[in-house]
């Protein structure tokens, strides 16, 4: 079984593009803290695709917290003669945490779709 949840905070902003077939995908890189006594962090790059891509690109900026539920994907490809590979993060739910936009009464807006069959 393929599934990764991770909580940690945006280390990019969020990249929206485009696709053929009126698809659309964001990326960003999300930095996961370590735990125990080595400390630092693990930097991962995370895809979010359709409604899904085009929240992120609206409420996430550098810096906000957000948890993610979704699938590895792995990837591999010859570069300069050299082979190359690399693993991102296909999100199916990306929850916003806390430090985004308030509504008038200073209530957090966190809005959420969940994802029909995401590529």
């Amino acid at each position: 079984m393929n599934v990764v949840t991770l909580i940690g905070n945006l280390a990019t902003e969020v990249e929206l593009r485009e696709l053929p077939g009126e698809k659309k995908v964001a990326n960003f890189v999300l930095a996961v803290d370590r735990t125990g006594t080595e400390g630092g962090a693990d930097f991962l790059r995370v895809c979010a695709w359709d409604r899904q891509a085009e929240l992120c690109t609206e409420y996430l900026a550098k810096g906000r917290r957000v948890a993610i539920d979704g699938r590895l994907r792995s990837s591999s490809w010859e570069e300069d003669g050299k082979r190359r590979s690399a693993v991102e993060v296909v999100a199916r739910r990306v929850e916003f945490l806390g430090g985004g936009p308030r509504d008038e009464a200073g209530a957090d807006v966190i809005p959420f779709e969940p994802v029909a069959g995401a590529a």
